[in-house]
């Protein structure tokens, strides 16, 4: 298999095992806790392989996701278009930060999600929210490095296989 059909699909089976976990039931009490996880696998994948996945893909990604859980058409296109211009702006150092300060700047960019959201759903007239929406982006930056390092190791197995 060559080294670009090898990154598809790892690529395609992370966005499908991201999209398993935003559907997946969960109690209401627990929603609250869920991370953004597309989000968490679009930030991996642009800053790995920025070439082959930038703002094109993140929209598409998103209007994915929107089909898949009933929002409103572009409301995650619009989001991870924001997630991964940001990303690709500040990619070159992001790659090279250790990984607490990688988790902290996911935590900035799923924080930044959050804020996103809130504008946008003010804009709609749906402004109730309590202090549980603010844990999703601290949940997703604690399990960043796991979800890096799971990602990033599938990889390079895929790599050493094409050898």
């Amino acid at each position: 298999m060559s080294r670009g059909r090898a990154l598809n699909a790892w690529l395609l089976l992370s966005i499908a095992v991201a999209s398993v976990l935003t559907l997946i039931a969960v109690p209401e009490s627990l929603r609250v806790l869920r991370p953004f996880w597309l989000a968490l696998v679009l930030i991996y994948w642009t800053i790995e392989a920025p070439e082959h996945y930038g703002l094109g893909f993140a929209f598409a990604l998103g209007l994915l996701q929107d089909v898949l859980v009933g929002t409103l058409l572009g409301e995650h296109a619009f989001r991870l278009a924001i997630i991964g211009f940001i990303v690709l702006r500040f990619r070159s150092r992001m790659r090279f930060f250790p990984m607490w300060q990688q988790a902290l700047a996911v935590g900035a960019l799923l924080l930044n999600d959050r804020i996103v959201v809130l504008l946008l759903r003010a804009i709609a007239g749906d402004f109730a929210i309590d202090w549980r929406y603010w844990l999703a982006p601290l949940v997703g930056a604690a399990l960043w490095p796991w979800v890096f390092l799971l990602l990033d190791d599938l990889r390079s197995r895929g790599r050493q296989r094409e050898s």
